[in-house]
């Protein structure tokens, strides 16, 4: 055999693999490129993940001393347990930092996409629709987005991928073992504590395993549910020790309420279910959440040339393959992932629905193995393949580039804190006074500090993190995130956050009952505000009392003077919990007025509302009370 013939032999062996370990080292490379600064910056969540982890690989022990929790306490909130001891791992070996926490979340979404790949393989037995199907979910920007940020959500597309797997594994046998069963059950734990919608929909493709049910089959599902239930053990004690842990969350954000009755539970139930799969959603805007952080305003969920092969691949699953229960299977967890998200009041939140491109991406594969097929108008389908391929690089490519623009997008660089490095945090150390106190309006970007001191080498005995109404020393140095107020002397600012040189606090009383008079008034009333939104709502204020309103100070908590924010009902009664207050920032004198812009959550429930405005002292009085006109705005809630 010549060297020639022995070379094309060796290129036909070998092709398929190469050609996909070849495709997954580009996508590596595609996700691991200017990770570092795209995006700019670190979000909040990121860095409470990442501190934690870091005092993980030290200590053993949470950022609240608690020892090698199941769930990390966090803002009023609980970080899934998966991620964390993950990092925690990696910063041990490699020391904490950015680019290591951003790689976890990197090489999770490569592998991902190759674990589809194999997993499109394995179902087609065709190698290049693995390559197929592995390349677009390289290419997707929905699973590209996830696996940019330091959040438990990264890793959720993987384990999803490996839960399918394994799926896959017993679904091509007759008879399921003890190992199919035992890998199904470690699966299905593993979807339930990686990310919070896991504990709803792992349960949900529990159950889901009885379209496999055969008489050969009865054993191993069963045994798989008795393997799997155990495992939710240590989450149902953790929810009984610590009240509300994992359902306090749900029930901020679900448009579910005591009030609410069956049929407008179903009503909303199938409105966000729809809104979930809206295409509009899927190939042009993506999430539309302005604080959705993974995500790049204005930038499609998935491809769409994907779409149209999942589609495709569902009209081939009910035409050829209705009666395999893998297929029908599929389609069902499809079905399934969107539920989680449905509960909740946002619409298309990208991070709920983290599992649904998995199952997209996997319905592809009947129509990718139908297009590669020899026979009949081979032509037509090979040129119908180059067609979407070329669109499918087309518009990944034109995702790219539009992502890696976004690292100069004023509003990324807000919501990732991309300044809060150098103009906050460095210029406080270099101010020289010790300690730095932290003064936060929000329970939240304390942890900044935490996460740039552990960065810096900087002991954290050097920080003293303020009770909500203790006033720092006069002279001191503080990083806050609280409303801008007088009395102090601004060091640098770089939104939400203030460093400033606190004054010397003053005396605060009660108002003489003359100065409870106000008058507000709203120059561009909104008509209308979508449910669980947050609104602006801008407020000209009118002291007409007989008395200064003082501006505000860090330890008048008691005494503040607030314009404050509240939900009615038409006749009047408390329709949401949600409350607005907004300080003054500075004195305001009788007959003096200011505008101020109060920020206020509408209500989960849509409806006709009223928007009562009002000032109040804070432990003494609303001014309404004492005899002031308030202000009604009527509002409708979409």
């Amino acid at each position: 055999m010549t060297r020639p013939e022995r070379g094309r032999g060796f290129w036909q062996r070998y092709r398929a693999p190469l050609l996909f370990t070849a495709v997954v080292a580009l996508g590596t490379f595609l996700y691991t490129a200017g990770l570092r600064h795209n995006p700019p910056g670190f979000f909040v969540d990121e860095s409470s993940v990442a501190y934690n982890a870091y005092t993980v690989s030290r200590t053993g022990r949470d950022e609240f001393g608690e020892e090698w929790p199941l769930f990390f306490r966090a803002f009023g909130d609980y970080k899934n347990p998966v991620y964390v001891y993950l990092l925690a791992a990696l910063f041990k070996l490699f020391g904490p930092g950015i680019l290591t926490a951003r790689l976890l979340s990197a090489f999770a979404g490569a592998l991902a996409a190759a674990l589809m790949g194999l997993l499109a393989a394995r179902v087609s037995k065709r190698r290049e629709v693995g390559l197929l199907v592995a390349a677009s979910a390289l290419l997707t920007p929905w699973l590209f987005e996830m696996s940019r940020v330091v959040l438990e959500v990264a890793l959720y597309p993987l384990a999803v991928a490996l839960f399918l797997l394994c799926v896959r594994r017993g679904a091509s046998k007759d008879c399921w073992s003890w190992r199919d069963a035992a890998f199904l059950a470690a699966s299905l734990a593993l979807l339930t504590y990686t990310y919070s919608v896991g504990r709803l929909l792992a349960p949900m493709l529990a159950l889901g395993l009885v379209i496999f049910y055969t008489r050969a089959r009865r054993r191993g599902i069963l045994l798989t549910w008795a393997l799997y239930a155990p495992t939710l053990l240590p989450m149902l004690v953790f929810q009984r020790n610590h009240a509300d842990a994992l359902t306090g969350r749900f029930n901020l954000i679900t448009y579910i309420t005591p009030q609410s009755s069956y049929p407008e539970i179903a009503w909303e139930f199938v409105k966000h279910y729809a809104g979930n799969l809206d295409p509009r959603r899927l190939l042009f805007t993506g999430d539309p959440g302005m604080y959705q952080v993974a995500h790049v305003q204005g930038t499609p969920a998935v491809l769409v040339a994907t779409l149209i092969l999942a589609l495709a691949g569902a009209w081939f699953v009910a035409r050829r393959h209705r009666n395999e229960a893998w297929w029908r299977f599929v389609v069902y967890g499809l079905l399934a992932s969107v539920v989680p998200a449905s509960l909740t009041a946002d619409y298309f939140h990208m991070l709920r629905l983290a599992a649904m491109p998995v199952f997209l991406l996997v319905l592809t594969v009947p129509a990718f193995a139908w297009l590669c097929e020899e026979g009949v108008r081979r032509g037509a389908r090979r040129a119908a393949l180059l067609s979407l391929l070329a669109l499918t690089l087309l518009q990944g490519a034109l995702f790219q580039w539009e992502y890696h623009a976004s690292e100069r997008d004023a509003w990324r660089r807000h919501m990732f804190d991309a300044d809060y490095p150098q103009k906050i945090f460095d210029a406080a150390l270099a101010n020289g006074a010790r300690p730095v106190y932290l003064a936060d309006a929000m329970t939240t970007p304390y942890i900044q500090a935490y996460w740039y001191a552990t960065l810096r080498g900087v002991p954290l005995s050097e920080f003293v993190r303020l009770a909500p109404d203790e006033s720092p020393p006069a002279g001191a140095v503080v990083i806050s995130t609280e409303e801008s107020c007088s009395h102090k002397r601004v060091l640098a600012q770089t939104a939400p956050y203030t460093l400033y040189v606190a004054d010397a606090p003053r005396g605060r009383a009660p108002l003489p009952d003359g100065a409870f008079r106000a008058s507000l008034s709203l120059p561009d009333p909104p008509a209308k505000i979508r449910a669980g939104e947050k609104g602006e709502f801008g407020v000209r204020v009118k002291n007409d009392g007989n008395a200064v309103w003082p501006g505000c100070e860090r330890s008048a908590g008691r005494f503040q003077t607030h314009l404050a924010g509240r939900w009615l009902d038409d006749v009047g009664r408390a329709a949401s919990k949600e409350e607005g207050r907004t300080p003054l920032p500075s004195d305001l004198a009788p007959g003096e007025e200011t505008r101020l812009t109060l920020g206020i959550n509408a209500p989960t429930r849509p409806g006709e509302y009223v928007l009562e405005l009002d000032m109040v002292q804070e432990g003494v009085s609303w001014f309404g009370l004492k005899g002031s006109t308030t202000t009604k705005l009527r509002v409708r809630v979409e």
